[in-house]
């Protein structure tokens, strides 16, 4: 016998059939270009279509969403890890590009060295750096503080908008600002992130009249995970002199030797305790110099810049004078979590313990060699026989 079958009451559920599953591929793409987890790259993906380009802009919006609940939620901690990051745009007189100096110092802090270590950690910390010497102000107001290598307003650059160094998210403008970002990483890091400090330099290339002069810039970083970044990190202002000066760049010889030279001397500065430049405690002309491959036994960096000037011809005599050299003119140096020190730290080589070598003058624009007037006494000017 044949039982009669149950009558079933068919219910449906109201599931949108408009949007297809998003397919690897496409979650692929996406996290490749956000690092987004897999489920929110899906969840953006359906909330869109599919469309990549909305994709990314519905997680602008939502980043910013989880960024400001993450940003109260992480307030409380304290953020003494992190890394200090350099960029270097331009390096200076006879370097590729335009010939000026335009480099940035940061440092952004976290709570852990496990974080600090990450890579989305270390990319903010470039992308940072990157942003703050590409927006660096040539025509900076120097009336507080009368250097080259100025301080940046931490207020200022957090509004910014956040410039990758690898080039904009997508090939087009800006996504967000740096605080933006900074949210944005505390969101996906789950810890406190600061940005501590900011330096950077900017300087126009040296007028063609002057072309026996030249500006170079020397960076370096250690304890990092990336390249340019590290626990310790330091940028270094040098100034060069001689009649010889272009014909010298031009060389390969000459400017793969200046290159090394600064490496080393950026080296020098971060491996050692340096606290100034010339004749105080801690100053790097005194240091014996080890960074430098080439140096004698014994020989201190001082010692060693002067017997480099000579020995590439960067010294002439003339009429029995000597005319040229190469002299380090500021340096800034950082280390993660330092304590009792500003918000930030540079060391400027114009003291009357040792003056400031003539060759130099005319490298300092006349709003810097003002203030450097009402500083120093009007006797110290004129037994260095520069015009007052």
């Amino acid at each position: 016998m044949f039982r009669p079958r149950p009558t079933f009451t068919t219910s449906l559920r109201l599931y949108s059939t408009s949007t297809e599953r998003p397919s690897l591929k496409l979650v692929a793409e996406l996290r490749k270009r956000t690092e987004v987890s897999i489920t929110k790259a899906r969840e953006a993906l359906t909330a869109t279509n599919n469309d990549v380009s909305a994709a990314l802009e519905w997680l602008q919006h939502d980043i910013k969403g989880t960024g400001l609940k993450a940003s109260v939620k992480l307030a409380d901690r304290t953020a003494r890890e992190g890394q200090v990051g350099a960029a270097v745009l331009a390096r200076g007189t006879g370097a590729p590009g335009h010939g000026g100096v335009r480099a940035a110092l940061v440092e952004v802090n976290c709570e852990t060295d496990f974080v600090a270590r990450n890579p989305l950690f270390g990319q903010l910390v470039a992308d940072i750096a990157h942003t703050t010497a590409f927006l660096a102000d040539e025509g900076a107001d120097r009336t507080l503080e009368p250097t080259r290598i100025q301080p940046v307003q931490r207020a200022g650059l957090l509004a910014a908008p956040l410039l990758s160094a690898s080039g904009p998210a997508g090939g087009g403008a800006a996504q967000q600002s740096v605080v933006e970002a900074i949210h944005g990483a505390m969101a996906k890091l789950g810890e406190k992130i600061v940005l501590k400090r900011a330096a950077a330099v900017a300087l126009p290339p040296v007028p063609r009249m002057q072309r026996e002069l030249g500006l170079r810039i020397a960076t370096h970083a250690h304890g990092g995970v990336l390249p340019g970044q590290g626990r310790v990190a330091a940028l270094a202002l040098l100034a060069l002199k001689s009649p010889r000066l272009t014909q010298l760049l031009g060389t390969p010889d000459f400017a793969e030797e200046l290159e090394r030279l600064e490496r080393a001397l950026a080296r020098q500065i971060v491996g050692f305790e340096t606290l100034a430049i010339r004749k105080a405690e801690g100053a790097l002309y005194d240091q014996p110099f080890m960074m430098f491959a080439g140096a004698q036994d014994g020989e201190t960096v001082g010692s060693g810049l002067e017997r480099w000037a000579r020995e590439k011809q960067l010294v002439l005599d003339s009429d029995g004078t000597e005319k040229g050299g190469l002299e380090v003119l500021e340096l800034v140096k950082w280390t993660v979590g330092e304590k009792g020190t500003s918000p930030w730290r540079m060391i400027l080589r114009l003291d009357v313990v040792h003056p400031l070598p003539c060759f130099i003058c005319p490298i300092l624009p006349s709003e810097l060699a003002y203030h450097l007037r009402t500083i120093l006494p009007r006797t110290y000017w004129l037994s260095q026989n520069v015009l007052y």
